[in-house]
């Protein structure tokens, strides 16, 4: 992409911006679900939908205003972008130039790609300025998050998430909760063939000096003296999150998938960082089921669909029993009833009227298959309908899981906590 210099406007206030907290004020901004085939009509919920704006337009008109929204535009920056009224300077080019800078510097420190198509001025169209060019190239341009800035994206909402838990990320001190780069020890228990020799040399040393009487040298050891330390039990768990994608999920003026991306986001950077023998899929189900890679998932759309939850599971089902975990559990992420059903001839069978007793009976069915595998789910509900919620309380009887009725605001927190509680049972 290239890049326009104004030579009235000095690039040192772009400089002073802080990325990360401007990516963090984005983050609703680039995660934006939108609606996968732009505008769409139905008979019962009328025109709907539209596909997210990516232009590099849009872009800088979400800057603008997370900068004004974040406090970092200063006074100074404001006086500097009016410039000098007797030097004839202009206080939108200016602007323009600002967040030209800061689009620049974005994606030379890798959170963002902005590739322009060529384009070759006519005769008569200039390069810059109003109507030029320049100004509508920056409307046809498309911008993509990197994987950087995915990752940093998903890192900052785990930051946000655990932090409203009211736990303090920084410090030493032991506590009865989880925290990042803290381990906690059992006590130290007598040492057993198999165990491993991760000797505690102050009991041992308690246990020599009781039955001798004495310390010499060499020390007098036997086997009922030796102790050994006490780990906290770490099991291997394979994770697969189930997303919604149906059309509810945005239905009603209320995007419900975009904050569920952001906890998709959170848990696989937990899961990098923290548990890295740990492993997790992400499965879009809608009027099928497919699973996607988590690069992808930042571009994830809802559109025009049903509720396959059925084909959902099973398709989580074949992922997780091809990997050797000591835990196997679906997170599902829903708002809606099943609507849909792929018969054995390929054809998918929709109903959105109700609770299908065909559609409900062949979900059950696939719950029931997911419990004689040994995999838990966990259904997060992001609707209060009493139909549904006597349907979620069944899967969660079937298998042995947990379901919680949540909204958007309080998603994040009930998943990762549940995922961390799972963490640290003992065997």
């Amino acid at each position: 992409m290239r890049f326009h210099t104004y030579t009235k406007y000095s690039p040192e206030f772009a400089d002073a911006v802080d990325l990360q907290s401007l990516l963090d004020k984005l983050a609703d901004f680039l995660l934006d679900s939108g609606f996968a085939g732009g505008a769409h009509y139905h008979p019962y919920w009328g025109e709907t939908g539209g596909e997210a704006d990516r232009s590099l337009d849009a872009l800088r008109q979400a800057i603008l205003e997370a900068l004004m929204e974040s406090g970092q535009f200063t006074p100074e920056m404001l006086e500097a972008l009016r410039g000098d009224a007797e030097e004839g300077s202009d206080a939108e080019a200016n602007l323009a130039a600002l967040l030209d800078q800061i689009v620049q510097r974005l994606t030379q420190e890798g959170y963002l790609n902005v590739q322009a198509p060529p384009q070759m001025p006519s005769t008569q169209q200039p390069v810059t300025g109003r109507g030029g060019l320049a100004q509508k190239a920056s409307k046809d341009v498309q911008f993509q998050l990197t994987d950087k800035g995915i990752d940093f994206l998903g890192y900052k909402t785990l930051r946000h998430i655990l932090g409203a838990v009211g736990k303090s990320s920084v410090g030493s001190h032991d506590t009865p909760y989880l925290a990042t780069g803290i381990e906690a020890d059992g006590v130290s228990k007598a040492y057993e063939f198999g165990d491993v020799l991760n000797l505690d040399v102050n009991a041992t040393l308690m246990n020599s000096l009781a039955r001798t009487g004495k310390i010499e040298v060499p020390l007098d050891l036997d086997y009922p003296d030796l102790m050994v330390r006490q780990a906290e039990y770490r099991s291997s768990c394979a994770t697969v999150l189930m997303l919604d994608t149906s059309h509810s999920m945005i239905l009603y003026g209320e995007d419900r998938f975009t904050p569920a991306k952001k906890v998709a986001l959170a848990l696989t950077h937990l899961i990098r960082t923290q548990f890295p023998g740990d492993s997790i899929r992400v499965v879009l189900f809608h009027d099928s089921a497919e699973e996607i890679p988590l690069a992808r998932l930042a571009h994830a759309q809802v559109g025009p669909y049903h509720t396959n939850t059925a084909e959902g599971l099973k398709l989580a089902r074949r992922i997780l029993l091809a990997q050797k975990k000591d835990m196997r559990q679906i997170v599902m992420i829903t708002d809606g009833k099943p609507s849909a059903l792929t018969m054995p001839n390929g054809m998918v069978y929709k109903n959105s009227m109700g609770l299908d007793a065909q559609v409900i009976a062949q979900t059950l069915r696939e719950v029931a298959d997911c419990r004689r595998a040994g995999i838990v789910i966990n259904t997060f509900m992001l609707a209060r309908d009493r139909a549904l919620v006597e349907f979620v309380k069944r899967v969660s009887e079937i298998s042995r899981g947990k379901a919680y009725f949540t909204n958007t605001m309080t998603l994040g927190q009930f998943i990762l906590m549940d995922f961390l509680r799972r963490k640290t049972t003992r065997a």
